[in-house]
């Protein structure tokens, strides 16, 4: 299971919601299962639907 802040903490680097999806795509296209969406991300693009949109992300990408 990946959690939402350990990839937060793991990159610093990111500056968007969207960068943070493409990582979420990334994690479950190599193969990660499962994802918890423990924290609120910071970015100021953060949408207010921002758990079914890394959801979404998440479970298309493992297809």
């Amino acid at each position: 299971m990946i959690w939402l802040s350990e990839m937060l903490m793991q990159n610093q680097d990111l500056e968007s919601f969207q960068q943070l999806i493409d990582l979420v795509r990334e994690r479950a296209q190599a193969g990660e299962r499962f994802l918890s969406s423990d924290v609120r991300p910071p970015f100021p693009d953060t949408p207010m639907d921002w758990e079914e949109r890394i959801e979404a992300a998440f479970t298309s990408a493992r297809r």
